[in-house]
């Protein structure tokens, strides 16, 4: 029994003739009569009693057309959604992402990719950088977003796209150090300083200019993450050298009435960010498109900070 049996006796049963399902389905008679009378051999039922040089369906016709009904519908169904998938209409994305990002950035950019794509669902958390790493690991999750801590061991399960970016200087919009083109590790000597842990990639770096500059670090405040400094810097109790991703998650929270003035800061601070996704499972056509959306956004951003 196929498809093409199920069709003509469809047709037939709704038509009640051979002559007007042929006409129906631009097949000739004697091609739909074939179809019947296989169908009729394949399930070895008859379904039809010929009288007169007509058709009259029996009994078995009546249940099996409803049956064929069900079957060709979802048929239809499942060939509908799988063109939506072709066409990126339809699917699922489960995204990880370190929580700078996932807050503001990572929402905008998801609805800048879905437009019109009303079937398209996304399941977005936000965890550490390595426990991004691991739910990707996992095949958990098609896509992560994490920055490179130093420590973080690589992985054959996943892998890594690293984008690099420059650092930039947060200063409270009223502050004299606004003013100022370019903010130098001097301009920082001593001023009370928001850091990540002491462990973190930036903070490293940052401490090592000090060191050789022979300036004052004063850590006042020390996060977990960027986003929560940026309150501080607001207040005026300190200034952080940010990550240009939680620069745009703060433009686009603070679109209006911004307090915080971002400067290029010298030396550079360099900030790596990884594409997550696994090394051994495929990812599906909607995943796949929306990681090279994201890369392209991401290389965009990127162009933004390395020539401000």
């Amino acid at each position: 029994m196929n498809t093409k049996q199920l069709i003509a006796f469809r047709e037939v049963m709704l038509t009640g003739s051979i002559s007007e399902a042929s006409r129906n389905l631009h097949r000739t008679q004697p091609a739909i009569s074939s179809q019947i009378k296989k169908l009729e051999e394949a399930i070895d039922l008859k379904l039809f009693a010929r009288k007169d040089g007509r058709l009259h369906p029996l009994p078995e016709a009546q249940f099996l057309l409803h049956q064929a009904n069900e079957i060709l519908e979802r048929l239809n169904n499942v060939q509908d959604t799988l063109a939506k998938i072709r066409n990126l209409e339809s699917g699922t994305i489960h995204i990880v992402a370190m929580p700078g990002p996932s807050v503001f950035l990572l929402p905008q950019l998801v609805g800048d990719f879905l437009g019109k794509r009303d079937d398209v669902n996304i399941s977005l958390i936000s965890r550490s950088s390595f426990q991004v790493q691991q739910l990707v690991s996992a095949q958990s999750y098609d896509i992560g977003l994490a920055d490179i801590e130093s420590g973080h061991q690589d992985s054959s399960l996943v892998h890594h796209d690293i984008l690099h970016f420059k650092c930039f200087c947060a200063i409270p919009a009223n502050d004299p150090l606004a003013q100022k083109k370019i903010i130098t590790a001097k301009d920082l000597d001593n001023k009370p300083m928001a850091t990540l842990m002491e462990e973190h990639d930036t903070t490293i770096q940052l401490t090592n200019i000090f060191k050789s500059q022979g300036l004052t670090l004063k850590k006042r405040f020390e996060t977990q993450y960027f986003i929560p400094q940026l309150t501080f810097v607001e207040q005026g109790l300190a200034y952080a050298i940010i990550d240009p991703l939680s620069i745009e998650s703060y433009n686009l929270y603070r679109q209006e009435n911004k307090r915080i003035i971002f400067k290029p800061f010298s030396p550079a601070m360099s900030f790596s960010v990884s594409l997550v996704t696994p090394s051994h499972r495929p990812l599906s056509n909607i995943a796949t498109a929306f990681t090279a959306f994201l890369k392209e956004r991401l290389i965009e951003l990127q162009a933004k900070t390395l020539n401000p």
